[in-house]
């Protein structure tokens, strides 16, 4: 017979633990709630997916059927062009407009403020329609002598082509908002950081560039991130350029064939799956550029399935022990008690 210890008087002693009676079981909480909120999202996304799956109006055989003809892939190509020379060129000129800004010069900090002030200001096809149209105020662009004769001249429409125009407006319009991204960046490190390069030496120029833009990265990252698939997709205005990007060769495609939905649906599906790819390898690159900011990193789709599957496995072994703890002790016993 066990027995509890006396709470009453003397200090109390420890009781001894309970032969042949199991630990109580912990039960996790039922989130009710939760659950069916799943359900019903669920529900509501088969829905809308079977809805576009089985609509005959998207004609499906037609998607597949022009998904990778080479109009539509030199399109995509030239879409892609785009965007990387835009993205490159709008950071570099980003990056001199935000350290003007940042600078101790009044004339640079003006002029800065001044370019981001117009170029934020004007919608992106006003300024497209404006450099397509710009042989209507400079016609010809010389190269010379100052208030001198001029040494080499050209005209501004065979030097101006549809492309070019699309890059230069894309471009100057692209600097004005990396401008503001690469700024906050730099506001974002610690001012000490500054001063203890210094003090040890470094000069402005290499402090910014060993010190404060690779910590200004982690803030930068995600924001440039945004504005890459915002430029891919931003592409598409230019072929009111006339300029054969991936939407303008669909159009071209629909033109002919008026076959407007299932084009349009071969331009959709490009976009997404392009942009999927740029947004996995936005989060490699914040995941490399938050290795000295924390001290464990955000792991991976890769790493979170194996930890997942890993899980699945402890507690399908669990439930194994369990079973095979459970027939042991149902089990009847040989001789009896004694």
């Amino acid at each position: 017979m066990i027995t509890s210890p006396d709470l009453t008087s003397g200090p109390a002693t420890k009781s001894p633990p309970l032969v042949g009676v199991d630990p109580p079981r912990i039960v996790p909480r039922r989130h009710v709630g939760r659950w069916l909120t799943a359900t019903v999202a669920l529900l509501l996304f088969a829905m809308a997916l079977n809805s576009v799956v089985r609509n005959e109006s998207f004609q499906w055989n037609v998607v597949g059927r022009y998904f990778t003809t080479s109009a539509v892939l030199d399109g995509l190509l030239l879409s892609l062009w785009l965007t990387a020379a835009v993205m490159v060129l709008g950071f570099l000129f980003g990056t001199v407009l935000a350290v003007m800004r940042l600078s101790a010069n009044p004339g640079l900090r003006t002029l800065s403020w001044g370019y981001v002030w117009i170029f934020r200001s004007t919608p992106l096809l006003v300024q497209l329609l404006f450099w397509f149209n710009i042989g209507a105020l400079y016609p010809t662009l010389g190269l010379g002598v100052p208030f001198g004769p001029q040494l080499l001249t050209v005209k501004t429409v065979n030097l101006l082509g549809p492309t070019l125009t699309a890059v230069i407006g894309l471009t100057l319009h692209e600097t004005a908002y990396a401008a503001e991204v690469v700024r906050g960046g730099i506001l974002s490190v610690d001012a000490g950081q500054t001063e203890a390069a210094q003090a040890l030496g470094l000069s402005r120029i290499r402090t910014l560039r060993r010190v404060v833009v690779p910590q200004a990265m982690r803030s930068i990252v995600p924001t440039a991130g945004n504005m890459l698939i915002g430029t891919l997709k931003g592409t598409s205005i230019v072929s009111v350029l006339a300029v054969h990007d991936l939407l303008y060769s669909v159009q071209l495609i629909y033109n002919q064939t008026y076959q407007v939905i299932p084009l349009l649906m071969v331009a959709t599906l490009w976009y997404i799956a392009v942009t999927t790819v740029l947004g996995a390898g936005q989060f490699y690159v914040e995941r490399y550029y938050a290795r000295g900011n924390s001290r464990t990193l955000p792991p991976t789709p890769l790493q979170r399935l194996r930890g997942q599957l890993a899980a699945v496995r402890l507690r399908l072994s669990a439930a194994t022990a369990a079973d095979a703890r459970q027939a042991i002790d149902a089990r009847p016993t040989v001789g009896g008690d004694r």
